[in-house]
């Protein structure tokens, strides 16, 4: 059900969205707070885009609302000439609405995608190789995780020679910062000579990297160097920073 309209909201009403408070305007508060934080009639507003008639797009988003008694089910049941039947709804405004609504469906029958939880220098190994394992050349990549160590993505950084590669730290950070819930990395890149020895590049790389972490407030748990069939774990062999 949607929320009752807000004191400092009913000051506004009947004025355009423009002279509203800009931390009340529906898509300035989406920017801001998040999109769990706007009401149905707020949500449905952006997607309205904009009012008629002197009604502001969120007085419109309401008044829909109520003529379905508050119900998105039964919204989203609605035909595009039923929702075009609404004052004020035309058939570009009537489309976003059912377009936003099938999408809501489908999402809830889609499968969850499926993203491994990683406890073990092994596991990295496992989803980590063959990434890189038979590549003549190294390449350089980050396993990004959440707080469960669920992993969300799989980034690659760089792409170089025969014997290394080159990794831009403000690149690196600047990719991973692009997800929010990251917050943790494991490290990883190959040695297509076959020997996983980690070079004193690569430990110093890795002790700036743990740095520039630790100043973001996120944790490099491990560096795995994927050489052939076997693998260097710079947690499990003492090479990680202290």
């Amino acid at each position: 059900m949607d929320e009752p309209i807000q004191p400092q909201q009913a000051s506004y009403r009947h004025r355009p969205i423009t002279e509203w408070a800009v931390a009340e305007r529906p898509r300035e508060k989406f920017l801001e707070k998040g999109g769990a934080q706007l009401s149905d009639a707020e949500l449905i507003a952006i997607l309205l885009s904009s009012g008629c008639s002197g009604k502001t797009a969120v007085e419109l988003a309401r008044e829909i609302l109520k003529k379905v008694e508050n119900n998105l089910q039964v919204l989203g049941e609605l035909s595009l000439r039923e929702l075009k039947g609404f004052s004020g709804v035309g058939q570009a405004k009537a489309i976003r609405i059912a377009a936003a609504l099938e999408l809501g469906r489908r999402r809830q029958s889609a499968a969850l995608p499926s993203r491994p939880v990683i406890r073990s220098s092994a596991e990295a190994y496992r989803l980590a190789a063959p990434l890189v394992m038979d590549l003549a050349h190294e390449e350089f990549w980050v396993l990004l995780l959440n707080r469960a160590n669920r992993v969300l993505a799989k980034l690659q950084l760089s792409e170089g020679g025969l014997a290394s590669t080159a990794v831009d730290p403000k690149k690196l950070f600047r990719r991973v910062l692009e997800y929010e819930r990251a917050c943790a990395l494991i490290l990883v890149h190959n040695h297509p000579s076959g020997n996983k020895t980690p070079s004193q590049a690569d430990i110093q790389l890795t002790e700036k990297l743990c740095q520039g972490a630790r100043i973001l407030d996120l944790q490099v748990l491990d560096h795995i160097i994927i050489a052939a069939t076997d693998y260097c774990s710079f947690a499990d062999d003492g090479f990680m920073p202290s």
